[in-house]
């Protein structure tokens, strides 16, 4: 899959780096570890996930009837059963809808800490607008099968008590099942491990002491950015060649660790060929990115690239 964007100025210092990223980003990627067998990390067991010996370190302080302490043993108590997470050490970052908390992981799963993405209960979550992205969207269970019983559509359509559950977890599905997808394709996504209710578990970016930052809370070197600013686009044309769009592409959800960037945050990604708001999204995604690494010199058309994107994409050449 070619990767070009013409819109570059004709003097732009950058030029000569930012063309031999690009074409260091055609060579064939290396083989990515993949996601750990499904069968291996999660359980479909009805079983208490409310683990005796599960003391994580991060909620000694807590009163075990506090909110968050039930809260968290019941969302990552079944990892920990499972033998792919030892403790929970501390929060990463406080949202709205979820939490992410650093874990310690067992030998299983190759890493030695894992970022666990703790969405909120329902009646606590604050998605705006969610319907724009769920628009043409099918629902879908935990194994990725389009949900078909009469009993659940009408629960979803009527949005009852059951079809608001029924909602709550289909858009967690399909954000794990979005970031299994991108991470096989080469993209620049954490390597996701398991997901269990309303948990997502997936590789840790950062170390010991401190998680990756947010673009939005980095300042970059002007050398460096054209070629992060590019390897943003590749991963947006590579979105694009799976038939999707991120949808809420910003500074806030892309790290910075180590001179490489990494995208997060799937749950709203879109399918070009079923959501009639696709080209839009995907304008708002290219824009978002551009006038951020425009703080840097980078100089881009965000309107020719979005155009050229939609249009290579719609000739077949993506």
């Amino acid at each position: 899959m070619s990767s070009h964007f013409d819109n570059w100025e004709q003097d732009d210092p950058y030029e000569a780096l930012a063309a031999s990223y690009l074409k260091k980003q055609r060579a064939v990627p290396a083989k990515r570890p993949q996601p750990l067998p499904r069968a291996v990390l999660t359980t479909l067991a009805e079983e208490s996930d409310q683990i005796a010996d599960f003391h994580p370190t991060y909620l000694r302080n807590f009163d075990p009837k506090h909110h968050e302490y039930t809260w968290l043993i019941q969302s990552l108590g079944g990892f920990y059963r499972d033998r792919v997470i030892d403790d929970i050490v501390r929060m990463v970052k406080k949202g709205k809808e979820a939490n992410v908390y650093a874990c310690t992981a067992t030998p299983a799963t190759g890493h030695e800490l894992l970022a666990a993405k703790v969405y909120r209960p329902r009646m606590l979550r604050h998605l705006r607008n969610d319907s724009l992205y769920k628009e043409g969207r099918s629902a879908k269970d935990e194994a990725g099968q389009e949900i078909r019983g009469g009993r659940l559509q009408r629960a979803l359509h009527k949005k009852t008590r059951f079809g608001q559950e029924i909602d709550f977890a289909t858009w967690i599905t399909h954000e794990y099942q979005m970031q299994t997808t991108l991470y096989s394709a080469g993209a620049a996504v954490p390597q996701p491990i398991a997901q269990r209710g309303n948990a997502i578990l997936m590789a840790y970016l950062g170390d010991a002491n401190q998680p990756a930052h947010t673009l939005s809370d980095t300042t970059l070197t002007t050398a460096e950015a054209p070629a992060l600013f590019h390897e943003i686009l590749r991963n947006i044309e590579l979105f694009l060649h799976h038939n999707t769009i991120h949808g809420d592409l910003s500074a806030y959800n892309i790290l910075y660790w180590n001179q490489a960037v990494t995208i997060i945050d799937f749950p709203q990604m879109v399918d070009v060929r079923r959501n009639p708001h696709a080209f839009a999204l995907l304008e708002r995604d290219v824009e978002r990115v551009c006038d951020y690494f425009g703080g840097y010199g980078v100089r881009a058309r965000p309107a020719q690239i979005t155009a050229d994107l939609w249009q290579r994409y719609q000739d077949g050449e993506i």
